[in-house]
């Protein structure tokens, strides 16, 4: 049994953003970069079916450039065993249709059967790619799983939804997007990131996977800007009643809530 985990490098969560001189990305200079805290759910969820499953084998999957290696090691040294870069100029990391192809792909080249993600990479947050991995392949799909139970080539999902939890049954191959809670990942050991150096970490093209070129970009940023500073909270004098009455008013006049 193959499981694949798609994973994305993304700017470190504690970054203080920064919009580049062109008004259009961000400005990535001086940024560390870690796992998407998503996909760590993912790796460490097929690491535990692995455990369980003599005859499994964790690939990671990632679509970028050769500065992801470090990040993709570092999910190597939590326990997957070998990883993918698909690594590609025709490519554009942020186009989500073009890296679902690209994904798709190598996926199926590799003859995956259980694809795991994170349920968004918190880079762009668009929430697509898994759904169309899915739709490529023409696999079923469940999305935002806070427990996965797997019986031969049958999975039974537990989904977070709005007030509640939804239980839904599959079979294999499928997509499964992981959301906090479906485990508690593991920090990689010392041996783990030693053996992380020594793994297979293949770098293909998408010629090497037999894809076409992609298309063009189906959309282009037009501006990046960030949020308005938040304005400064007032202080209301007086008595109890006299704050109460401004309070009323401000609510009325300036937030426009009331």
């Amino acid at each position: 049994m193959k499981i694949g985990v798609c994973m994305k490098r993304v700017a470190d969560t504690e970054t203080r953003v920064r919009v580049a001189g062109d008004g259009k990305a961000v400005d990535l200079a001086d940024v560390s970069f870690i796992i998407s805290p998503y996909d760590e759910y993912a790796i460490e969820e097929a690491i535990r079916i692995k455990e369980k499953n003599d005859d499994a084998e964790v690939i990671l999957f990632c679509v970028d450039n050769e500065d992801s290696v470090k990040v993709i090691r570092n999910g190597l040294a939590m326990g997957a065993d070998r990883a993918m870069l698909i690594n590609d100029p025709t490519i554009r990391p942020d186009e989500p249709f073009a890296v679902a192809q690209a994904l798709a792909g190598a996926l199926a080249a590799e003859q995956v059967t259980l694809a795991l993600f994170g349920k968004h990479g918190v880079g762009q947050d668009y929430h697509q790619v898994p759904a169309l991995v899915a739709e490529i392949l023409g696999w079923p799909q469940v999305a935002i799983a806070v427990k996965l139970e797997l019986d031969g080539e049958n999975l039974m999902v537990h989904r977070e939804i709005e007030g509640g939890e939804e239980v839904v049954e599959c079979r294999l191959p499928a997509v499964i997007s992981a959301q906090k809670g479906l485990n508690e990942p593991r920090y990689p050991s010392l041996k783990g990131i030693m053996q992380a150096k020594k793994k297979p970490l293949d770098t293909r093209t998408l010629a090497d996977l037999g894809l076409d070129p992609l298309s063009a970009a189906s959309w282009e940023v037009v501006k990046v800007e960030l949020p308005p500073p938040r304005q400064a909270g007032k202080i209301l004098e007086g008595e109890p009643e006299e704050q109460v009455r401004r309070l009323v008013e401000l609510l009325h006049s300036e937030a426009k809530v009331i």
